[in-house]
């Protein structure tokens, strides 16, 4: 092997653990590196020279705490391990919901290339697909399965308008990432807005293509978990945006823009011709809504709808503005493994984002694709989305009740997904930083994401320095609640033992990362 120079560097893997433990990179963290190195994840600071000619793909929040927990012996089928990390919600039957069928007869028409014009639907079977489907019509999905997404959001947030969606206003994707850089990559030279924090992956999604430049949109007020829409407007025009990504919900905070400011949002997405691109995954996961639970003397019928909100409610005309709404069956119909999803917009977007999954991605799973149709009718959806949010009101208040209990606040009690955006900095220190509390964690058994991999810094724009997530971690009550017993007891534990043991900082980079 060659001795020269690497002269590739990592890209960020949570600014390279925040600069190296706080020291802004003096030297490696070699004990991670070493442990990390022996499971088979490097986290060198270059490309090793058998393999220069590819670049460092780094690590995403979740993946990062998973491959810590694994050099502790993690195993997702061990019961001792509290998964508070996964971005994932459980996918088993929940008390209340309506049955799900996950049983087909795979026929021939469904291992050609997944049809959209070319091919009939009679009572729920394809009759015959020509082999002449190419990629561009896969790409954008079965027609069935468009014409119920357009109906979805026809029923729920556009009755009495005059513009609806239609099939031709949906694309079929394999996965919302995947949806996320099929936009990515049919935009032009343009500045795309982001927030932080935000989701972790968009990150490589903003940093993949030379076309975007990133502009990161900065709160003026750091107690606000949501941006006014005056203040959006006001740097949307000055930066001269040509889009916006954003998730609403938001992940990691659970808080949600709705009503009078998001119609706003989208007001200013259409004054300024900006493309308001919409990660609303979480939009069924919602605790605060008016309805009545049907279990609670609410109506059981289509009078009764759960709380969802999207920004579908505050386009005026689906083919002029420029709003992509991306969604799917991962989170809100917890079916993460089907990596069935959509991106809903105007039909001349559909048809670039039909061509850019045409050579990114080819399409989605045409079985799964047509498995999923009975799971977007509507009163199935109605009902289904009324027993997830019992059940995951249960758990977040659950959760928000002991963290409170155990010394771990919460500056923004979540209204909305599945995660709480937790405040660590009054525990003892150095178990107030994130990635320290993440290394103590796992040798309890738990995992967390350290509140860094959310300050998303494509490219590496923005000097980071100062890291403002610091002394916050992202707690996920996805997991059932026997996961989440498991973990506030352990947490409790090993805070206890940190607040009868202390260490300095000094001591813990020395004795623990190997400085």
């Amino acid at each position: 092997m060659s001795s020269r120079p690497h002269p590739i560097q990592r890209h960020n893997t949570a600014h390279d653990l925040f600069l190296e433990f706080h020291k802004h990179r003096p030297q490696s963290l070699r004990k991670i590196k070493e442990e990390d190195e022996s499971e088979g994840h490097p986290l060198a600071n270059e490309v090793p020279l058998d393999f220069e000619m590819f670049q460092h793909v780094m690590k995403t929040g979740v993946i990062y705490a998973t491959s810590r927990a694994r050099v502790r012996g993690f195993d997702p089928e061990d019961p001792e391990w509290a998964n508070m990390g996964q971005g994932a919600p459980e996918t088993g039957p929940l008390p209340g919901a309506p049955p799900r069928d996950f049983h087909m007869s795979i026929e021939d028409a469904l291992l050609e290339y997944a049809p959209v014009t070319l091919c009939q639907f009679d009572n729920n079977v394809i009759s015959h697909s020509l082999p002449s489907c190419d990629t561009y019509v896969m790409a954008k999905g079965l027609k069935e399965l468009r014409v119920k997404v357009a109906e979805y959001y026809n029923h729920l947030y556009r009755q009495g308008k005059d513009s609806k969606y239609t099939y031709e206003n949906v694309c079929i994707v394999p996965g919302g990432r995947a949806g996320l850089t099929r936009c990515m990559a049919a935009l032009g030279s343009t500045q795309v807005g982001y927030f932080t924090p935000d989701y972790t992956a968009y990150q490589q999604a903003l940093g993949l293509f030379v076309r975007i430049t990133p502009s990161p949109l900065l709160h003026k007020n750091a107690d606000e978990a949501l941006m006014p829409s005056d203040d959006f407007k006001f740097q949307a025009t000055g930066r001269g945006l040509g889009a916006m990504l954003w998730s609403n919900p938001a992940n990691p905070t659970g808080m949600s823009l709705e009503g009078t400011e998001l119609d706003a949002y989208v007001k200013i997405a259409r004054d300024l011709n900006l493309a308001l691109i919409a990660d609303e995954f979480y939009s069924h996961y919602y605790y605060d809504g008016d309805a009545v639970d049907p279990v609670n003397g609410g109506a059981d019928d289509d009078s009764n709808w759960p709380k969802t909100v999207s920004s579908a409610a505050y386009v005026q005309d689906v083919d002029i503005d420029p709003v992509l709404i991306v969604n799917g069956l991962t989170k809100n119909w917890r079916c993460p493994g089907f990596r069935i999803c959509w991106i809903v917009a105007p039909k001349p977007i559909i048809e670039m984002l039909g061509s850019a999954g045409s050579f990114l991605d080819g399409g989605a799973n045409a079985p799964l694709q047509k498995l999923s149709l009975p799971l977007m009718e509507l009163d199935f959806i109605r009902r289904d989305a009324w027993a997830l949010q019992r059940e995951f009101k249960k758990k977040r208040d659950y959760l928000l009740t002991e963290l409170a209990r155990i010394g771990i606040a919460v500056k923004w009690k979540p209204t909305a997904t599945f995660y709480i955006w937790a405040d660590i900095s009054s525990l003892p220190c150095p178990l107030n930083d994130c990635l320290v509390f993440l290394e103590e964690c796992v040798k309890y058994k738990v995992i967390c994401v350290p509140g860094v991999f959310f300050d998303i810094n494509p490219r590496n724009i923005r000097n980071v320095r100062n890291n403002k997530c610091i002394n916050f971690v992202r707690f996920s009550y996805g997991p059932p609640m026997s996961n989440l017993e498991t973990g506030v007891q352990q947490i409790e534990k090993m805070i206890q033992y940190w607040k009868n043991n202390p260490e300095s900082v000094a001591m813990y980079q020395k004795e623990s990362f190997g400085e």
